[in-house]
This record gives C-alpha cells, structure tokens and sequence, in this order.
C-alpha cells in the first residue's frame, strides 16, 4: 500500500478531527513506514467547520468584536480562505445556544444580529464568497437579527423600525433595502443545512427547535403566528416562496431568511465542506480513505461526514475504512459500501473514561496499527 487518507471527523467532547487525525497517523506509520499519508481535517457543516476548512486550505483566523444572542458585546471567529476572497463561518459563534445561561434562554428576545455582523465584517475585508454552518443557534428570529446588521430597515406598521427578534417577526410589516451594504451585491452564499423542516407549522422551526431554545408553549405559538407574518412579508418583498422551502425552518428561519434575503444556496454540510476543499483531488491516487466520527450508527449514513468521504471516495473506487468510538450495528451501516466498520474501544469501559482525550488517542492509534498489519499481512 502507498498511499491512504485520513478524514476523520472529531470525536466530540474527546478529540478533534486534527487530533484524531495525528494519532491514526501514528499507528499507522509505526506498520507501515514507507506509506504516504495524508491528514484531511474534516467536518460535516457543524461544529469543527470553520477549523476544518482554515486548517485544510491554509488560511487565517480573524476575531472581531459581534453581539451576542442578547446584544452584549463578545469577540467571535471566523476563517479566511482562498487568498481572502472566501469567509467561513460558523453563525454559532456569535449567535450560538451555548453563549447562553439555561435561564436566558428566550428566543423572543434572542437575534442573529451578530451573525449579521460577521458577515458585514468580511465583506468591508474583500470578502465575497461565504461558506456559512448555521447549527446550534440560539434564536427564532428567521434571520431579521442579521439583516438589520447588513442594512435591512425591518419596519412595522407605524413605520418604526424593528429590533430584529424573535418578537419582531409578529411586528414585521415591511422591509426596506435602501440602506443595505452595497458588497452584497456581488455575495455569494453557501449554507450548510441538514434539516429539511418547513418554516412553520407542526414540523417548523417554532414547534420543533424553540423549546430547547428555551421556548413555552406560549412562545412557541407566537413565535410559529410570527413566522407565518415573516413569510408573507418576505414573499411581497423577494418573489420568493419560503413557507414550504426545505431547510427554511433551519436555525429558527434562519434558513430562509438566507435564502430568500441572500439568495443563498442551502446544502448538505458534508457536501459544502468536502467541495470548498476539493477533497476530490486529494483522495487521488489513495490505496485506502479512512474516515469516522465518534459514534457509527444509523445516522452515520444520514448526510453525516463519513458518508461524505465514503461517497467521494466510491466514486474514484477507492475502499474506505470507518472507525468510531463506538458502532451500533445497524442495516443502514451493513448497506452503506464501507469495506470495515471498526469500534476503538477494546473492551468493557464506560463513556467517561473512553473519551478522556489520552485513552481516546491510544486507542485511535492502537486500531490503526491492527488495521495496518492486517492488510500488510501476504498470503503466500
């Protein structure tokens, strides 16, 4: 074998895609020395995107001071690639759950303002093409928080401008384009989008992700009323009909706010990721792809990054290695065309000391010597 590739996802809460990575590589090099490997740090559109895509493309991390959900000043990040031309951003880094106490969380008080302004930032850098991951949010503002940031004027009735919440969007009568920053004219965007959720309704971004956003059953009712308001006011504004748009009740109608406001294109994250890094040219001329997350299950196979790299990787006829920290043995796997599915963990362990970021590297490694010595093996 002369040559594989490493693209595994993190192992959440353990190890990230670099380290899991490394570790692979250790074992692997310790069977095999005269192998070429190459590492390809990965992410399915969440979590680990924007790293992933900086690491893999060599480009720059810029922090710049954004709101949070609540409108306080916090310092979030992004990446730049492509030689400046291509943001990457992940909306949770300014506009995300966790930047959140449990007992403030409300998303009709919550906005993407902040979101907005990172984006604002890169296009006043030259910034014309984003790459933008929109999980972990913590509003239901349908994206009016970040319009605003680019120069949207969100009117009522009265004509007064709106905040640009969650509660805003049972207010919103008008949108007014005549301020907006003139980069966005030339944008181009990208959203990663693995939900296919309406914008309201039963299956909408109100009833099903409010709640863990901190949502009542009251809120979640006026929150629902108010998308249905947002997307009357948008379809007079754009022409665009997002109410049964799939992936318009992504991110509390975040999704349709990009696409209908920026013309942005939702696609599958693994998708969006795996494209921006060409990773078509660099699985060439691999013996083997060895992908993983830290968890196989029916899921797996579900738009998650290791059907990803295995879709890439078949298309080329390449044989592709799963490994995870734990595989629950499912038909989906059986049918999904990996050549092995290989749990890490060597026996009876519980989770907390399995993914302790030392245990979690050795057996990363150890799995990666035995697969090695079992295809060094030569029959004679």
């Amino acid at each position: 074998m002369k040559r594989i590739t490493i693209a595994i996802d993190s192992f959440k809460g353990s190890l990230s895609s670099c380290e899991v990575a490394d570790a692979f590589a250790l074992g692997w090099s310790s069977v095999m020395p005269e192998c070429e490997v190459r590492k390809v740090s990965i992410a399915d559109g969440g979590e680990g995107t924007v790293d992933a895509l900086v690491e893999t493309l060599c480009g720059e991390y810029i922090d710049v001071a954004v709101s949070d959900p609540l409108g306080r000043a916090i310092t979030a990040r992004y990446g730049v690639v492509d030689n400046g031309k291509t943001a990457v951003m992940e909306m949770s880094a300014a506009s995300g759950l966790p930047l959140l106490a449990p007992e403030e969380r409300n998303p009709l008080k919550t906005s993407t303002f902040g979101t907005g302004e990172m984006i604002a930032d890169a296009l006043r850098r030259g910034c014309r093409k984003f790459l933008i991951g929109i999980g972990g949010s913590a509003t239901n503002d349908g994206g009016l928080g970040m319009m605003r940031a680019l120069g949207f004027k969100l009117l009522d009735r009265e004509g007064c401008e709106l905040f640009g919440d969650g509660a805003s969007l049972e207010q919103l009568s008008e949108i007014d384009a005549s301020g907006v920053m003139k980069e966005l004219s030339d944008a181009e965007f990208i959203v990663a989008c693995d939900v296919n959720n309406p914008l309201y309704g039963e299956r909408g971004a109100a009833y099903v992700y409010a709640p863990q956003k901190g949502a009542d059953a009251a809120m979640v009712k006026r929150l629902d009323a108010g998308l249905r308001n947002y997307a009357r006011v948008v379809e007079s504004f754009s022409g665009e009909k997002v109410a049964d748009m799939p992936g318009a009740g992504a991110a509390g109608g975040l999704g349709a706010g990009f696409k209908a406001m920026l013309g942005a294109r939702l696609e599958r994250g693994i998708d969006m990721v795996l494209g921006a890094m060409r990773f078509d040219q660099i699985i060439e001329g691999s013996d083997l792809v060895v992908t993983g997350e830290g968890r196989l299950d029916r899921q797996t196979v579900m738009g998650k990054a290791p059907s990803g790299v295995l879709q890439a990787a078949s298309s080329q006829g390449i044989p592709t290695v799963a490994i995870g920290g734990a595989v629950a043995w499912c038909e989906e796997l059986a049918e999904s065309g990996f050549a092995a599915l290989l749990p890490i963990v060597a026996g009876p362990t519980s989770l907390e000391v399995a993914m302790q970021r030392d245990v979690a590297t050795e057996n990363v490694r150890r799995t990666a010597v035995q697969i090695a010595k079992m295809l060094s093996i030569k029959t004679k």
